[in-house]
């Protein structure tokens, strides 16, 4: 967690590729202009048809070259504003970020920005006087080169944008980029080791125990350097018990971790907050429930009376259970990490699958209460995630959710045809879940 406004803001940003692209744009010209120098004074020739005429063609050129590239600059801004927000009223605001830091956006106006201003910085050197007149032919060929380059690279932008807008799209990225997510929340480090399960009642006696760390910045929990956590814990003997998982929201002033024994609190309250990020917003760095909330955002805003698009909630349905099954192909960790003597040294508030389960279908199935094409698709979707699950309780997560979405079925005003068919999808999820138990 650092400490003010840097800890609390948000690692997105649109001005970062665009200043390099600018900064770069003042280090070209510099190069480009030494040859021109050169062949101003004399030193060097440059051949003849290395030129695109005098002073006056030079000027309109690059007059006609400004005016062109900054109109289509102000365009990109205003499609960027536009598609943010599309994505604000369609996706949720939660996933401007996988707009703001798409590397295509950025890159398409830190290139047409560089080229604005190296074609300025050009036309203010290109100058004819009663003495002299310096036309810089190596870089008008180079403005040529960079505005052509800038609107190739604005036809793979409207590409990307148009395909980043379609659902499917949006919805199978953020599955993309939950695995690795899902991997990395739960891999130990080399200096990290294994041991035995430490009992709920010994986890409970070390915090009463132990001194409690106070959060300084409400905000939720990003990320936690649990190699750097284990290695001081190890240095000094201490038991580190984390009382929020990433994901998690932390008020200011609330206790954000217990060190065990107490007498070592003050060399660990600078060290926790060092290493436990705290910021404004969920992060999909450890937090693989927020990849889970993104996906179930879309389809409750694609259910809602307004926009009514039972397709995208089917979508959303059919790759939720995607991103489950990659949570469940890995085995969760119980939250306790250990040094390479297998003592426990940090312990993190685990992360169930069961949760996973809940977050995954109560909001999609409370939307889609009286949509029965969506109830279907779930229960469907559940037959065939129970044989995959490796635990009794989470097939039995499973089969709640499967009750739950025939109680809602009954409760709603629902035509007979449709009941029967939620009937059906009903009692074929329930076989598959009690010949899962039984094979277990």
């Amino acid at each position: 967690m650092r400490s003010g406004a840097v800890g609390r803001s948000s690692d997105v940003n649109l001005w970062r590729i665009p200043l390099g692209f600018s900064l770069a744009s003042l280090i070209l010209f510099g190069l480009t202009m030494i040859p021109d120098v050169l062949d101003a004074r004399g030193v060097i020739h440059l051949p003849e048809w290395f030129t695109i005429g005098g002073i006056d063609d030079a000027r309109a050129i690059l007059s006609a070259m400004l005016s062109c590239v900054s109109t289509v600059l102000a365009l990109i801004f205003s499609v960027s504003l536009l598609v943010l927000s599309m994505v604000a009223t369609l996706f949720g605001p939660r996933l401007l970020y996988r707009f703001l830091e798409d590397w295509v956006t950025q890159a398409t106006i830190g290139l047409f920005m560089a080229t604005f201003i190296y074609l300025c910085l050009v036309f203010l050197v290109t100058h004819q006087d009663p003495h002299s007149t310096f036309i810089p032919e190596v870089s008008l060929i180079t403005s040529w080169f960079l505005v052509i380059a800038s609107f190739a690279f604005l036809i793979y932008f409207s590409h990307r944008i148009a395909a980043s807008i379609q659902n499917p799209d949006m919805i199978g990225r953020i599955v993309d980029d939950l695995q690795p997510t899902v991997i990395q929340a739960h891999a130990r480090g080399p200096q990290q080791g294994s041991g035995e399960d430490v009992s709920l009642a010994v986890v409970e006696q070390q915090i009463a125990e132990g001194q409690t760390v106070k959060c300084k910045h409400s905000g939720y929990v990003q990320k936690i350097d649990r190699a750097a956590l284990v290695a001081a814990a190890l240095r000094a003997d201490t038991v580190i018990h984390l009382l929020y998982r990433p994901g998690q929201f932390v008020l200011r002033g609330e206790p954000l971790a217990c060190v065990w024994p107490p007498h070592r609190l003050a060399d660990f309250e600078a060290l926790i907050e060092r290493h436990v990020k705290i910021g404004r917003h969920r992060s999909l760095k450890q937090d693989c429930e927020f990849g889970i909330a993104q996906i179930v955002e879309i389809a409750i805003r694609a259910l809602s009376p307004a926009v009514n698009d039972t397709f995208t909630g089917v979508a959303c349905v059919d790759w939720v259970a995607d991103a489950l099954l990659i949570v469940a192909d890995v085995s969760l960790s119980d939250g306790c990490w250990y040094d390479r003597g297998g003592k426990m040294r940090v312990r993190v508030p685990p992360l169930r699958f069961e949760r996973l389960v809940k977050t995954a279908f109560d909001q999609i199935r409370q939307a889609a209460a009286e949509n029965p094409a969506v109830l279907i698709r779930i229960l469907d979707t559940i037959r065939r995630m129970t044989p995959r699950m490796r635990t009794e309780d989470a097939r039995q997560a499973l089969m709640a959710q499967a009750d739950a979405v025939r109680e809602a079925a009954t409760t709603k005003v629902l035509v007979k045809l449709d009941r029967e068919d939620v009937e059906a999808a009903w009692r074929r999820a329930r076989p598959a879940a009690e010949a899962s138990s039984v094979s277990v």
